[in-house]
């Protein structure tokens, strides 16, 4: 045989069992850790799985613009969220898509019409005072220790001056239950109190009536009062560590009515439970909210500018709480039912306040987006709304499943009838490849919330054309080196590294035409692109780690080496003269390999 060209260094084989067995590891590590998650099959989207799809466009209030922006369309993403979230929805998907529209996502098993009220309007800010405050738990369960205590309760709607002369002392003062306690006269003054007229005016019509109505009965007292029993109830009875229990608390209550709410406590590892007064202060009536930096001790804390007719709300409102103990010297700023902060105040604001408290640089952030989202000059109109019911996702995933099968079916029969022997390798390589594929798409669902659609389903499909792709071209770079009269061994590691340059710049523009569309596209489109991608990268992998260590190793098998008809190295075929493996290359001549008798 002729010696190799000058600067043409022939590639050495190295260890192909090393390559077969990372990719092994890496095949039982993914399959492990998808049994490990729990998730053993490909999370579905909206289109395969059945259920709501809603698009939202923002539109600028009359009088505002440039409010369409990336920080306000975030900010709405995170309050929907957190709306959806509140229904009970399980992966739940809400994302921007271009720079106006919102994509909210709901699997099956959802209300529509309560799902479209919540996502389609605008969201609720509020300034409530604070009453009660007290940490939330489940309910403890009865002790014999605390069964006068139990007797006390059931005998509340029996109160006289002695059980109220007993509500002084401090166990049952601190009691939230108790409702001859403060907090529970705290309520009862509440539900009566009219907010708009001044205090003192209101003291001296109550001291003329008085003095008129000597004779009459009196009101009832806070213990009797059915209003304030109600309530206290169910702050009682409230649990702020239940999802549903807090997304239930207060709702359908009106801003001008006291109700029950539940908030974060500071720690934000904890809940804590509140009975808050009427609403005085709007969240539209806030102007702008910034996080911001404190020069003098270095600590976040978040300014917030009141409109010309929220400083005098907001004036006469912390000039009352301002000479109150706590916790009434609170007011708890309200989203969408929830307490998101609770500060206290020291002295009487107008124009604007500063809230300061342990907030790091994102938590500080956060509240002021909510602040923000208040006064948002926002509004979301439904553009369309798409429902899937599980029976038709269902027929498209049968569908796109029976697409993909018959696609693979023809690559294979194309593979067996062309290549023969050398089609097991490239079926092989596409097991590894799908068994790669389906794994990782499985753990991506809980990891990253990727949704399989059908789009995505296509995308897989047109990979298993670019993946046998990849086989041909390395088989018939091997073929190539065969006709030129080199035996399967080198002609083998001779093909590899112009096969690999080929692969790798046709896996190339494979990726970025995916990466292209996934960062230019929005939506289902993406799926498309993201599958693409991931089955592009591994092929590459595939090809690298199982498809060549594989071939090296059946070209040492002699139904490969020998040229049997049906190896796919039949010389026949190749249009040489056998065998393949007798072959030698003459000096000066580049084809044909030299006479068996010759040999």
């Amino acid at each position: 045989m002729a010696a190799p060209k000058k600067g043409r260094r022939q590639s050495a084989p190295g260890k192909p069992g090393r390559a077969l067995v990372f990719i092994l590891i890496a095949l039982v590590a993914l399959t492990g850790g998808m049994f490990l998650s729990g998730h053993t099959t490909p999370r579905l989207g909206i289109d395969l799985a059945g259920g709501t799809s809603i698009t939202l466009e923002a539109r600028n209030e009359p009088g505002q613009k440039n409010a369409i922006n990336p920080t306000n369309m975030n900010t709405a993403v995170d309050i929907i969220n957190n709306r959806v979230n509140g229904l009970g929805v399980s992966e739940a998907e809400v994302q921007t898509q271009g720079d106006r529209n919102i994509i909210v996502n709901i699997p099956k098993g959802t209300n529509e019409k309560q799902a479209r009220e919540q996502v389609g309007t605008t969201a609720q800010l509020y300034f409530r005072p604070v009453i009660t405050q007290a940490p939330s738990g489940p309910a403890p369960e009865p002790s014999p220790s605390s069964s006068s205590g139990t007797d006390k309760e059931k005998d509340k709607g029996k109160a006289t001056d002695k059980a109220t002369d007993k509500a002084t002392d401090k166990d049952e003062a601190n009691s939230p239950s108790s409702s001859a306690s403060p907090q529970g006269r705290a309520v009862s003054e509440a539900l009566k109190a009219d907010p708009t007229p001044n205090p003192s005016d209101k003291a001296k019509d109550d001291q003329a009536k008085d003095g008129k109505k000597k004779d009459e009965k009196p009101s009832p007292t806070p213990s009797t009062d059915p209003a304030t029993a109600k309530l206290q109830e169910q702050f009682t009875k409230l649990d702020c560590t239940d999802k549903k229990a807090r997304a239930a608390a207060g709702k359908g209550i009106k801003p001008s009515e006291p109700t029950i709410a539940c908030g974060k406590s500071p720690d934000g590892k904890t809940w804590d439970k509140f009975i808050l007064a009427p609403a005085e202060v709007d969240g539209k009536d806030v102007d702008e909210a910034q996080a911001t930096i404190r020069q003098d001790t270095g600590a976040w804390v978040v300014n917030m500018d009141f409109t010309k007719s929220g400083s005098k709300k907001f004036a006469k409102t912390t000039s009352k709480l301002s000479t109150q103990q706590p916790p009434q010297n609170q007011f708890a700023i309200v989203m969408d039912g929830e307490v998101v902060s609770a500060p206290s105040v020291r002295t009487t604001l107008s124009a604007n306040a500063e809230i300061s408290g342990s907030f790091n640089q994102e938590s500080a952030k956060d509240l002021a987006n909510i602040l923000s989202y208040g006064a948002l000059p926002l509004t979301f109109h439904e553009q369309s709304v798409t429902t899937v019911s599980p029976a038709l996702g269902g027929e498209q995933l049968k569908a796109g499943l029976i697409a993909g099968a018959i696609g693979l079916a023809l690559v294979v029969i194309y593979l067996v009838v062309y290549y023969r022997g050398l089609s097991l390798i490239a079926i092989a390589s596409l097991l590894v490849s799908a068994a790669l594929t389906y794994t990782i798409m499985t753990l991506l669902g809980p990891t990253i919330k990727f949704a399989l659609n059908l789009p995505a389903v296509c995308g897989a499909i047109v990979a298993i054309g670019i993946t046998a792709d990849s086989f041909i071209v390395f088989f018939e770079r091997v073929r190539d080196e065969v006709r030129e009269g080199r035996t399967l061994r080198p002609a083998v590691e001779r093909a590899w590294p112009r096969a690999r340059r080929t692969i790798l710049v046709s896996d190339f523009v494979s990726f970025l035409a995916a990466a292209v569309l996934f960062i230019v596209t929005v939506g289902k489109v993406q799926g498309f692109a993201f599958t693409l991608g991931l089955t592009t990268l591994l092929d590459v992998v595939v090809v690298f780690f199982f498809t060549k260590p594989l071939m090296t190793l059946m070209a040492r098998r002699k139904f490969f080496a020998d040229g049997h008809k049906w190896s796919g190295f039949d010389p026949k075929r190749l249009g040489i003269k056998p065998p393949i493996r007798r072959s030698r290359r003459t000096a000066g001549s580049s084809v044909g390999p030299v006479d068996p008798k010759e040999a």
